[in-house]
């Protein structure tokens, strides 16, 4: 059950979220990190 929510939430943000992985990290604003730490969290997990 849990697995299919975070591929449900992988989903939505491949649609919606935009992707910051060409740009450099360390340049990022604080959102921009935090969208990327939250796209990599639920990737993660979807994967598992």
């Amino acid at each position: 059950m849990k697995k299919a929510i975070f591929r449900i939430l992988n989903q939505f943000n491949k649609k919606f979220l935009p992707k910051y992985s060409h740009l450099d990290p360390t340049k990022l604003a604080k959102f921009q990190k935090a969208v990327l730490a939250y796209r990599y969290y639920i990737l993660i997990n979807s994967l598992d």
